[in-house]
């Protein structure tokens, strides 16, 4: 059994070293993409505060599809370009939205969000999958946040 926990009141860049660190961990000698993600979609939900949805979408057959997530259901497959994971899959681009109703052409998987991050996960240049956090609160996110799931996204890259 693992036992990983935030420490309540940490900074962000400490919050999001010990996500890192316990993703690395728990992914380090497991060669199973879906295992992996699905065990990193539970530590966001567990180390992040403030989400109403955390997890993957994975690249098939040129569409993004659904993968482990912790939260409501949500949209099964996202065409490249629509929606927040849609353009960060095309672009290759991190995407901080701070109001998702201000996103043109946002997907509203679940009508509580308001605001949502969204990295890709890339392996030798290619979009694999997108890391998908979204929050009921209004800029729930920020360049911190950003910068912390990059990170995660580099380090799973190998992994997932």
């Amino acid at each position: 059994m693992y036992e990983f926990a935030p420490t309540p009141g940490q900074p962000k860049s400490a919050l999001y070293a010990d996500l890192l660190e316990a993703a690395q961990a728990i992914t380090q000698d497991e060669p199973d993409a879906v295992a992996n993600m699905a065990n990193c979609a539970a530590l966001l939900g567990q180390f992040l505060p403030d989400l109403n949805w955390a997890g993957f979408y994975r690249m098939v057959g040129g569409e993004l599809v659904l993968g482990p997530f912790v939260g409501k259901p949500a949209c099964i497959r996202i065409a490249l370009g629509q929606g927040v994971c849609g353009t960060a899959a095309a672009t290759g681009e991190t995407q901080l939205v701070l109001d998702v109703h201000a996103f043109p052409g946002h997907i509203a998987c679940d009508a509580a969000s308001r605001s949502e991050l969204v990295v890709p996960v890339k392996r030798d240049g290619t979009v694999i999958a997108v890391i998908d956090l979204d929050s009921p609160l209004h800029a729930r996110f920020d360049a911190d946040d950003a910068a912390g799931i990059e990170a995660l996204a580099a380090a799973l890259a190998q992994r997932i």
